[in-house]
């Protein structure tokens, strides 16, 4: 009997733990049947960004408002912005239509810095059939009054404010700047959160030399980046109960075997989808399948964790006490 693949994310069962991550790969219908097709088992749309929100509510504020003061009574006609529904429309078409279809969970994401109207969005979203949320939230401190505990209780504020509006699933994706995220990450859980996503990959500026312009500039990452996600889902696995997920630097089959040994419940790709395509599931679930039963593993579920840093027999190079050891295995070598 072969291994089974199934596991549990966000309080959804999933067919197997490979999820597609918010990117371009699901950003249509015709793609994300695709995806379904080779194998995915639940698919992130792209993120609903902040900038898109504000901007339609302005467009809208502007259109009611056009000519209105010629008689100031005439206000009070129009529907305010923040009481009315608009927003991009197209997104949520998509989500509808993708939940309505395909017979994968569909995860909406929104991506800000300010709760503003993330709290409405997030309850359309969940009004147009998403299985869960993802918040992908961007903040970049740069006051120096402000604490890294005010920054963190930021998230959990706004965590908390989505968690009364809605009642699927929320999960919270995170970057790494934070002091301690065996502290934060229960915190988050208190306010609401059902999972953590570990490790987002901020879109970092370059500058142009020509234009003496700062230049945003899209990478996709490499497998190194795996070890920062691999690191502490091992040690957050024995600490907290809310689903992991793992992203950045999943490129091959070992990879997603890795992060579930260590605790992950889903691994969550993007830039290795769009290096190879939407086929290429298909090949890292019959490699995934194989490792299982080569291992003499009955699923999916009784491997995740075996090696957290509960589980694991030299937990102790989870942390620095493995770096004078890399450094002079390293020198050796050459």
């Amino acid at each position: 009997m072969r291994a089974d693949l199934t596991t549990k994310y966000l309080g959804l069962k999933l067919k197997n733990p490979i999820v597609a991550s918010s990117g371009p790969l699901t950003d249509n219908l015709d793609t994300l049947r695709s995806l379904e097709q080779s194998g995915v088992a639940a698919a992130v749309l792209p993120s609903l960004f902040e900038e898109q929100i504000c901007h339609d509510e302005q467009r809208i504020n502007a259109m009611f408002e056009y000519q209105t003061f010629s008689s100031a009574e005439s206000l009070t006609y129009f529907p305010k912005a923040k009481d009315y529904n608009v927003g991009p429309h197209e997104y949520l078409e998509l989500l509808e239509q993708a939940a309505n279809t395909l017979s994968i969970p569909i995860i909406g994401s929104l991506n800000g810095s300010s709760p503003g109207g993330w709290v409405r969005y997030a309850k359309l979203i969940e009004d147009a059939g998403a299985s869960a949320i993802e918040l992908n939230i961007y903040f970049v401190a740069t006051d120096p009054e402000m604490t890294s505990a005010d920054v963190e209780q930021r998230y959990i504020n706004f965590v908390g404010t989505v968690r009364e509006a809605v009642k699927i699933p929320i999960a919270v994706k995170l970057g790494w700047q934070f002091s301690n995220i065996t502290n934060f990450i229960p915190r988050l859980a208190k306010a609401g959160a059902n999972g953590v996503i570990l490790f987002n990959r901020y879109l970092e500026p370059d500058i142009d030399l020509e234009t003496l312009r700062l230049s945003p500039q899209l990478v996709l990452s490499n497998r190194h980046e795996l070890r920062a996600p691999l690191r502490w889902i091992a040690i957050l696995r024995d600490q907290v109960t809310i689903s992991l997920g793992a992203t950045s630097g999943i490129h091959y089959p070992e990879d997603i075997v890795k992060l579930l040994l260590v605790g992950a419940d889903a691994c969550m790709l993007t830039s290795t989808l769009l290096r190879h395509g939407p086929g290429y599931v298909s090949e890292l679930l019959r490699s995934l399948q194989d490792w299982l039963d080569t291992h003499e593993y009955e699923s999916v579920e009784q491997m995740k964790g075996s090696m957290s840093y509960g589980n694991c027999p030299d937990s102790g190079n989870l942390e620095r006490a493995n770096y004078m050891k890399a450094i002079v295995s390293y020198t050796a070598a050459h």
